[in-house]
This record gives structure tokens, C-alpha cells and sequence, in this order.
């Protein structure tokens, strides 16, 4: 039995140990087949999106007239949320047979592309036009399939409809709730070509173009002039191009964006009669960027880059509350931001002879109507607000997110005139959050700061302070809670060394402004309230580097 054991093993041994090559053989061969595929030159494509790499590249470039290429990484979580929209887009031109095409490429396993077209970060999506490869166009549109598509439908076809005849441009008009024509002399001119670029760029809004003198006649127009069409509000607003300092497409743009809002904006989930902008920033007033979607106005809202917004809270149920927005709305005529020219006198529509040392003056506040009731109730914990304390007014300065309130609720439009004027003039302190300091805010290694303690504990002239603002759904915050906290246990016994946390989403402070989370400052000891932002590696090593070197990271060695 032994002997049959052994020789049996004897005979498997070979076929065993060659079943072993085959398999290796087998991997050699798949693994050579792979290399050839990407030394190849052939473009393979993934639910209509071209997989592009540096061998077929110069190929997908020659073979489509509009090619946007996404630089991905795979481990990217922005990356994977783009991936179904940008293939329903992709999908969506092949099936109209666009000459607009999508593709990707791994930004992480091409590295030669990835630094050739200098991706720092994913998803990066650069547009490719005719073959040339110098000179990529970024993407500025919505990352989402509708977004995606409409931006480059713009680019595939004319930016603007020419319009020959009044009747084929009052349909024009008619067709849409919202339309922007530019009404230019001579088409080949720099003012309509200024116009044409901005119009690439507004993807949501409808463009038009003329250059019959029988169109200047009877919109009455004299000189070239964009003119913005509307079915509310004013329904007409012209905008004259200057003749010395011409047509701006920054300038053009932001115009055309603030005049597109309604005079009041209505803070909801429901769709309203205006377009989106192509770009969607989330606004400084929204409680988070992690929050669910933003309603349809938030778009507009925050994208129109206003200045100030004026808030009035009222609960949409109580027919006294509603009646408010009617002094609201009065009061808002008078901060629209029209385009009026100094030394100009105001024709209807209130736009004046264009002045060449003088540009319009931009619009100062944006009105907004929020239910508490509605998709406004997740706003309120940024205000400090709960649904009972509607009506109030709420005014918002954008740039530093500080927040102005009556002493007194007044919603008569008088007062709400005066209220503004007096805090655009510099006369009213902002009211700034602050939660209440926990009873044992001092006793734990890491100190909690709020609005009310901080200047104590941070400006101590006998301690150096190390804080930490961090808002607290954020997951960079929460990725380094733990380091923080061994900081904090380190340097516990040390009575010159303090390490500090604040909430940013319920404390405010006058002098200081937090745009991003975490943020980290240092308050060394000493007089004249100096602050350090410390912005290296957050791990408690470099942390403690830092702290001993007195506020400053210590020279690497060459």
C-alpha cells in the first residue's frame, strides 16, 4: 500500500507540478495580451465613453471634433458619483449623433497625461476641440448627465440663434421664460464676439443674436445693446454696450446672472421660471455642503455672487406671515443693482447713456423668501433660529458670512430700506452665534472654546493656544479627532500649552473668519493678539514639531 502511495504520487507529481506551468503560462500569456492592449492604439469604450490612454490618445483627438476627457482616479469618491451621469451623457450625444464625445482617462495609471495637462485633482474634466491638445478648454458646466450634455451641445452647435426677422424673433422671445439677445451692427465685430463667448458659457440660458437694422427699430435700439427677455418681473432689460470700453464677458455674465433672478427669490424646492447657472456653488447661508441637494433656487441664489442677501423667515401656512413678502417685495426694488450710470440720466428700464469712466453699480442685496416650514427649516440652525421665531428678517453679508438683525422686527418697507442702508453704511454690528461653554470645558485635555470664552482663553498672553475650528459633520474634522486628542493628552501637564476646539457651525467670532473645515490656529503667548494658521500634515507628530518649535515647522534637512 505504501509502495502504491508512492507511486502514485510519483505519477501525479508531474502532472500536478505541469498543471502549475500552465496556469503560469496562461497568466504570462493574459498578462502580455493586456501590455498589447495598452501599446495599442485602438480606442476601446465603457457605456459610451472612450477609455483613453497615452498610446490611443493622439488618435481620439484626430477622430473627434469636441472630445471631453475626464482625469479620474478610481479610489475617488467624487469620480465614482460622476460615473453614472457622465456615461448617461455620453450615451445621450452618441444617440443624437453629436460630434461631441465623451472619454476618460486613469489619471493614477497615465501618469505621463496626467502631468502633461496638469491634473492636480479628480475629477478634472478639459475639453478638447479640433485636435489640438495645447490648449484645452476646462469644463465650467454642472457635474451632472444634463449639465454635461447641455454644456456641450452649446459647444457643438452655434452659441446663438441669428434672428433675421421680427416675426421669427418674437417667437423666439415667446419660446422661452427667459432669452438674452444680443443686438450687434456688425457680427464679426469684438462686441459680438465678447457676447458669443459668454454665451458658450451660460449653458441654461437661451441665446440669441441679430443684426438687421429693422430688429434695432423696433426693440428701439440705437447702438448695439444685450437685452435680456423675461415673462416676470421688469419682462425687458437692456444692457448698452459701451463703445469705448466695449463688451466685458466677466461683466456681461455676472449682469446677466443677477438679472435673471426674480427681484424676490423664493428659497423652495420648487422649480422656478428662471434657468440655472452653470455653476453651483454651495452658498455660505446653507448649513452644509454634505446636507441633501440643495433646492432648484440655491443654484441661482448663491451663484449670482450678490453681495448681501436679506432673508425674510415667515411660515408659508399662516396667511399673515405671507402677507409680509408684499413690503418685502417693495423694499426690494430699490437694491436690485440695475444698471444705471453715474451723470446719465435713467431711460425705462433704468439703464442711462453709457459713461466710459463710470461701470454700472453692481446690485448690492438679493431678496429671499424662506419657509421655515419648507426646505428652509434646515437652514435655521446656521441662523441660530427655530421655526417659532418666524417672521424675522435676517441680513446676510456673503464675502465673511456675518449676520445683521433688527433690534425689533419691522417688516414695513421703510424700515427694511433703512435696515439695509444702515449696514451697508457700517452701522450695525453683526449678531454672532454663540452656544453656551459646557460645564466642563476646561477639565478635559482638549479645551472647548465658544464664542463667549474664546478671546479669553485664546488671547491669554501667558499661553500658547492651539485651536481647532471644525464643523461637526465634516469627515476631515472626524478623521482627525483622534490625533487631535493625543496632541491634547501630550501636552496636558504643560501650563504654557493649550490645545483648543471650537464649533465653527455654532460660534462666530468678529475678527475671524472660517471658510473651510478643519481649520487650525495658532495664538502664540505674548502681547498683540497674533494668529498662525497652521496648514502642514495633520498628524500629532508634525503637531508637536510645530508646537516646539514655537509656532513654525522646523527646516528639513537637505
Amino acid at each position: 500500500l505504501v509502495w502504491l502511495l508512492v507511486l502514485s504520487l510519483a505519477w501525479l507529481g508531474p502532472a500536478l507540478g505541469g498543471e502549475d506551468e500552465d496556469e503560469e503560462v496562461i497568466e504570462e500569456e493574459e498578462k502580455e495580451k493586456k501590455e498589447d492592449e495598452v501599446l495599442s492604439d485602438e480606442i476601446k469604450e465603457e457605456d459610451n465613453v472612450l477609455v483613453l490612454h497615452e498610446h490611443n490618445f493622439a488618435r481620439a483627438l484626430s477622430e473627434h471634433q469636441l472630445l471631453l476627457v475626464e482625469f479620474y482616479a478610481p479610489w475617488c469618491g467624487h469620480c465614482q458619483q460622476l460615473a453614472p451621469a457622465f456615461a448617461q451623457a455620453a450615451t445621450e450625444l452618441r444617440n443624437e449623433s453629436s460630434p461631441a464625445r465623451l472619454g476618460k482617462v486613469d489619471a493614477t495609471a497615465q501618469t505621463a497625461l496626467a502631468t502633461e495637462f496638469g491634473i492636480t485633482s479628480y475629477p478634472t474634466l478639459k475639453l478638447f476641440r479640433d485636435g489640438n491638445r495645447t490648449h484645452p478648454l476646462e469644463y465650467t458646466g454642472r457635474m451632472d448627465s444634463q449639465g454635461i450634455v447641455r454644456w456641450m451641445r452649446r459647444r457643438a452647435g452655434p452659441s446663438a440663434t441669428l434672428l433675421q426677422d421680427t416675426d421669427t424673433t418674437a417667437a423666439f422671445i415667446n419660446s422661452q421664460d427667459l432669452v438674452a439677445i444680443g443686438f450687434f451692427k456688425d457680427l464679426k465685430g469684438e462686441a459680438a464676439q465678447a457676447f458669443f463667448e459668454v454665451a458658450a458659457e451660460m449653458v441654461d440660458l437661451t441665446f440669441g443674436v441679430a443684426e438687421a437694422a429693422e430688429l434695432f427699430q423696433a426693440y428701439g435700439l440705437t447702438a448695439d445693446t444685450v437685452c435680456l427677455f423675461k415673462k416676470f418681473d421688469e419682462k425687458q432689460t437692456n444692457f448698452p454696450v459701451d463703445p469705448a470700453r466695449g463688451l466685458d464677458t466677466a461683466e456681461l455674465t455676472r449682469l446677466l446672472r443677477v438679472h435673471s433672478l426674480q427681484l424676490v427669490m423664493e428659497f423652495t424646492n420648487e422649480v422656478q421660471p428662471v434657468p440655472s447657472p452653470a455653476t453651483v456653488p454651495c452658498g455660505p447661508w446653507l448649513p452644509c455642503p454634505h446636507s441633501p441637494p440643495p433646492p432648484q433656487t440655491s443654484n441661482q441664489i448663491f451663484s449670482a455672487k450678490i453681495p448681501h442677501h436679506m432673508l425674510l423667515f415667515l411660515n408659508k401656512s399662516s396667511p399673515e406671515q405671507l402677507s409680509l413678502r408684499d413690503s418685502f417685495r417693495a423694499a426690494a426694488g430699490g437694491f436690485r443693482g440695475e444698471v444705471r450710470w453715474p451723470h446719465g440720466r435713467d431711460r425705462e428700464g433704468g439703464f442711462g447713456t453709457p459713461q466710459a469712466q463710470c461701470p454700472p453699480f453692481p446690485a448690492q442685496v438679493l431678496f429671499v423668501v424662506v419657509d421655515v416650514t419648507g426646505h428652509g427649516a434646515d437652514v435655521l440652525p446656521f441662523f441660530g433660529m427655530s421655526a417659532a421665531d418666524a417672521p424675522t428678517l435676517r441680513l446676510v453679508r456673503m464675502k465673511n458670512n456675518r449676520k445683521y438683525q433688527m433690534e425689533q422686527d419691522n417688516f414695513s418697507e421703510s424700515a427694511i430700506r433703512t435696515f439695509i442702508q444702515a449696514v451697508l453704511d457700517g452701522k450695525v454690528k453683526p449678531r454672532l452665534l454663540s452656544a453656551e461653554p459646557p460645564e466642563d470645558w476646561d477639565t478635559r485635555p482638549v479645551k472647548v472654546l465658544v464664542g463667549k470664552t474664546f478671546e479669553q482663553v485664546a488671547f491669554d498672553e501667558t499661553k500658547n493656544v492651539f485651536v481647532k475650528f471644525y464643523a461637526p459633520w465634516c469627515p476631515h474634522c472626524q478623521a482627525m479627532e483622534a490625533a487631535w486628542e493625543e496632541l491634547a493628552e501630550r501636552y496636558k501637564d504643560r501650563e504654557d500649552i493649550v490645545i483648543a476646539e471650537m464649533d465653527s457651525t455654532a460660534n462666530e467670532l468678529e475678527n475671524i473668519t472660517i471658510h473651510g473645515y478643519p481649520t487650525l490656529h495658532y495664538f502664540p503667548a505674548g502681547p498683540g493678539r497674533k494668529m498662525v494658521e497652521y496648514k502642514s500634515t495633520r498628524d500629532v507628530e508634525t503637531f508637536s514639531k510645530f508646537l516646539e518649535n514655537g509656532g513654525t515647522l522646523p527646516e528639513e534637512p537637505p
